[in-house]
């Protein structure tokens, strides 16, 4: 009789702090789809709203949700049964042999008929009989039932709302995928570009040692540079390519099937609301919480229909038909009988069924209270990221223009046989940490906008706007 929950993919994390996702559909559906479009040799062009698109129509978690709204739809249509009329029909035919000595009927019991002479009476008698009848029953007055039946109504609301909370989710996991293979996309580019440099000053090396104008030293720190600019290289490739399996995974295409990613990660300031606000819009969109106060709605039917136990019932029933010798006369054959049910010791079920209600009540009361308080958390938490991660995007934007010039410099006092190239391959280091920081700041930027609209409960609606597309 309590309202049930219907469960929710939770994603992982409000605020992640790393550019790696997991990817198991088996720990959390999210990451999973359940239709895959077969590959094709030629990329798909995909822009943030084609992937997001896509994860809405095919992610195994929403598509399981889906279900589970209809189950509770299922569920509301079995409590409305039980207070519609019940209309069944039947028929019958058969043959019976009856022993009429066990119903008392004996000769001596006949005498006063006066029978003719010589008449046996039989002790064993056969017939064959057909009937057909339709019946009715329906429920006048049950308070129980209909406190259910609303209790039910209320389950299908929560099923929607988690539904959208799925969504949202989705819309979360999507967009944090593609920017993360956006953000790996750069960092190859980036890893070639400095493999290139270093091939470059490799050669420069080369020629300076030929000249006698540079020691052998300074060629085997250029190797070792440009080797290990190579290992980067084939790293960063892996993981571009791991993150965009990832991301197929997601939305439903093959992870085989090339892709490209037309959109260029977001790198617009975003405007944030006041916290007051922030809180009012939450305690208005959040799908969460908004699921939670129909789940207390519910809970508080089911304590009503507890109560109502108690309550008497009418009820009315009965059935019309015909019935006779299969091969005789046939008449009319009803029952018509109302029925007052009035309970007189079901205490101890009333009572539990009372106290399993209250229990619900009281739990769901102390998880909004509780969600209230988280709401307001993960708010100041979210703005912090955005103001902070905001702030890392524009340091990490200014050191690695600083490290280009130091590199250029480096490179520049090597060429005219001024100094070694130790400064050179040590600016070339900076300079990869430097694009590396930059990467993975503006990448927790556009994350930590995506965290802060879906702790609003807007992210499903508003996830561009946030991004600033």
């Amino acid at each position: 009789m309590c309202a049930q929950n219907v469960p929710t993919f939770a994603v992982p994390s409000y605020a992640p702090s790393s550019v790696h996702l997991p990817t198991s559909s088996a720990v959390n559906p999210l990451y999973g789809s359940v239709t895959v479009t077969p590959a094709t040799a030629t990329p798909i062009r995909l822009s943030l709203t084609d992937a997001v698109n896509r994860g809405l129509e095919h992610n195994l978690a929403l598509v399981t949700q889906q279900q589970n709204q209809r189950v509770e739809s299922g569920e509301t249509r079995s409590a409305f049964n039980a207070l519609m009329p019940g209309l069944t029909a039947q028929a019958q035919t058969g043959t019976q042999s009856i022993d009429i000595i066990t119903f008392g009927i004996k000769p001596s019991v006949l005498a006063p008929l006066h029978l003719p002479p010589g008449f046996v009476l039989p002790t064993i008698v056969k017939s064959d009989y057909t009937s057909a009848q339709i019946n009715l029953n329906q429920q006048l007055f049950n308070l129980p039932a209909i406190e259910l039946y609303r209790a039910a109504k209320a389950n299908i609301r929560v099923a929607a709302l988690n539904t959208l909370n799925v969504r949202g989710n989705v819309v979360l996991l999507v967009s944090s995928a593609y920017l993360q293979t956006l953000a790996a996309a750069a960092q190859l580019q980036d890893e070639q570009a400095l493999l290139r440099s270093d091939s470059t000053a490799l050669d420069q090396a080369k020629d300076s040692h030929a000249a006698g104008v540079a020691t052998n030293l300074d060629e085997l720190r250029a190797r070792v540079q440009y080797q290990t600019q190579d290992q980067a290289v084939v790293n960063a490739e892996n993981t571009f390519a791991k993150d965009k399996i990832a991301l197929n995974r997601m939305i439903g295409l093959a992870a085989d099937q090339p892709v490209e990613l037309i959109d260029a990660a977001p790198d617009a300031d975003l405007t944030e609301l006041p916290l007051d606000q922030a809180k009012q819009t939450a305690y208005q969109r959040r799908k969460d919480y908004l699921a939670l106060l129909a789940q207390l709605r519910a809970a508080e039917l089911d304590r009503k229909a507890a109560k109502y136990e108690r309550v008497p019932y009418l009820s009315l029933g009965g059935y019309y038909g015909v019935i006779g010798a299969t091969e005789g006369l046939y008449h009319g054959d009803f029952v018509a009988q109302g029925t007052l049910n009035v309970p007189v010791f079901h205490e101890a079920r009333v009572r539990g069924d009372e106290e399993v209600a209250d229990a619900q009540l009281n739990r769901l009361r102390a998880q909004i209270a509780d969600l209230e308080v988280t709401i307001e958390s993960q708010l100041r938490m979210s703005m912090l990221d955005v103001q902070a991660t905001s702030q890392l995007v524009k340091v990490a934007r200014s050191n690695v223009e600083l490290a280009r010039e130091e590199l250029q410099d480096s490179t520049d006092r090597f060429t005219a046989g001024v100094d070694d190239n130790l400064p050179e391959v040590q600016a070339q280091a900076a300079l990869a940490n430097a694009q590396t920081q930059m990467v993975n700041a503006l990448y927790q930027y556009n994350q930590a906008k995506l965290n802060l609209a879906r702790n609003t409960g807007v992210v499903e609606t508003q996830y561009q706007s946030y991004l600033g597309q």
